[in-house]
C-alpha cells in the first residue's frame, strides 16, 4: 500500500496541519509499518508558479514543437497526476490561508489537472484524510461566518472532480493563545485541538483497518 502525503504549511515545525497528519501516520504505521508513504511538502518546497500556464500550453502544443519549459512543465504536471493516481490513501494537511487555499495547493491541483487525461478521477474510490486548519473561526454565528473559502473547494476537487472517499479533520482557532486579541478564546482553541487530535487518531487506526 502506498500512502501519499502532502503537506502545505508554511509554519515549519509550528504547523498545526502538519501535527494532525503526523497524528495519523503515526497511529497508521503504528498498525501497518511497512507499508510506504510517499511525501511531497508544497509550503517547504513550492512548485514552480510559472508551470502551470507552461504544463498547459505544451499540452496543446504537438510534443516535437515544444519549448524545453513546456516539456519539464509537462512532465512536472504527469508527475503529481501519477502521484496521485498510484496513491492507496493519501494525507493531506492543507491549511486555510487568507479565506482560501494557499497558493501553492491551488498550483497543485492546477498542474494534477493539467497533467491528467480530462475529466480524470485521480483518487477513485481512494480513503483521503485532509486536516484543514484555521487560525480563526468560520463557523454559524461568527462576525466571519462564511469567509471560509478552503473546504468547500477542497471539497469539489477532490471529491466531486477526482472521487475521493474523503474524510475531513477539522481544527480552528489554532491562533487562541498565539494572538494576544484571541486570549478570551484560548479554553475554546484547546478544546478544539483536542477534539480535532482525536479525530486525527481515530482516521490513523481507520485508515490502518483498510489496509489489513
Amino acid at each position: 500500500m502506498t500512502v501519499l502525503r502532502v503537506d502545505a504549511s508554511i509554519q515549519g515545525d509550528r504547523s498545526a496541519s502538519s501535527a494532525l497528519a503526523d497524528l495519523v501516520l503515526e497511529h497508521f504505521t503504528a498498525a501497518r509499518p511497512d507499508e510506504q508513504v510517499v511525501r511531497r511538502h508544497l509550503g517547504a518546497e513550492p512548485l514552480p508558479s510559472t508551470a502551470w500556464p507552461l504544463a498547459v500550453a505544451g499540452n496543446f502544443t504537438p510534443e516535437e514543437q515544444r519549448t524545453e519549459e513546456q516539456r519539464a512543465a509537462v512532465g512536472l504536471a504527469r508527475t503529481l497526476a501519477d502521484e496521485l493516481r498510484g496513491a492507496d490513501a493519501a494525507v493531506l494537511a492543507l491549511p486555510l490561508y487568507n479565506w482560501g487555499v494557499s497558493q501553492h495547493v491551488k498550483a497543485w491541483f492546477d498542474l494534477a489537472i493539467a497533467g491528467a487525461e480530462h475529466g480524470a478521477r485521480l483518487l477513485d474510490g481512494t480513503p483521503v484524510v485532509a486536516l484543514v486548519t484555521r487560525g480563526g473561526s468560520y463557523a454559524p454565528g461568527t462576525p466571519k461566518e462564511g469567509w471560509d473559502h478552503s473546504t468547500d473547494y477542497l471539497r469539489r476537487v477532490l471529491v466531486d472532480v477526482w472521487g475521493a472517499d474523503l474524510t475531513l479533520v477539522e481544527r480552528e482557532l489554532t491562533l487562541a493563545g498565539v494572538n494576544p486579541a484571541m486570549d478570551e478564546l484560548v479554553e475554546l482553541g484547546t478544546l478544539m485541538r483536542k477534539t480535532a487530535e482525536e479525530a486525527a487518531v481515530d482516521a490513523g487506526a481507520a485508515l490502518a483497518r483498510r489496509a489489513a
